[in-house]
């Protein structure tokens, strides 16, 4: 199945294997609620049991430099929904104070460990065009 929208995680290439799995996780963590079309219907297993809806479209991970996350970041700056994270999160013990080291921190400035966006395929194309897809 084609879908119209891509999700795409660029991830810095010099992160460790548990930084790349966390940073992940946090980047995709608020896209379905800016974005709700990308979310499925709930799981149901043959007992019954019912678990929790996942995105109905696949995350597309690439792996880049830092030079070419910060080119990614600003391309899709105003063109797709970006989640950011940056280095500084990984001192932070709280959402409160992830928003505020983000916030501390001019746009060109940010030292970004990754990102994730949300926007019509060929848009997100673009913004990943330089980045290698995750191994």
């Amino acid at each position: 199945m084609r879908f119209n929208t891509k999700i795409a995680v660029i991830l810095r290439d010099d992160l460790l294997t548990w930084q790349r799995l966390n940073v992940t996780a946090f980047l995709v963590s608020g896209l379905g609620s800016v974005a709700p079309e990308v979310v499925g219907e709930p799981y149901r297993d043959a007992g019954d049991v019912e678990y929790l809806p996942m995105f109905r479209q696949p995350v597309m991970v690439f792996e880049a430099g830092k030079e070419m996350l910060s080119v990614a970041h600003g391309r899709a700056l105003g063109r797709a929904q970006v989640a950011v994270f940056t280095s500084d999160l990984f001192t932070t013990g709280h959402d409160a104070a992830n928003r505020e080291a983000v916030r501390a921190v001019a746009t060109a400035d940010l030292d970004l460990a990754g990102i994730a966006v949300h926007g019509p395929r060929n848009v997100v194309d673009k913004i990943v065009k330089g980045a290698s897809m995750h191994p």
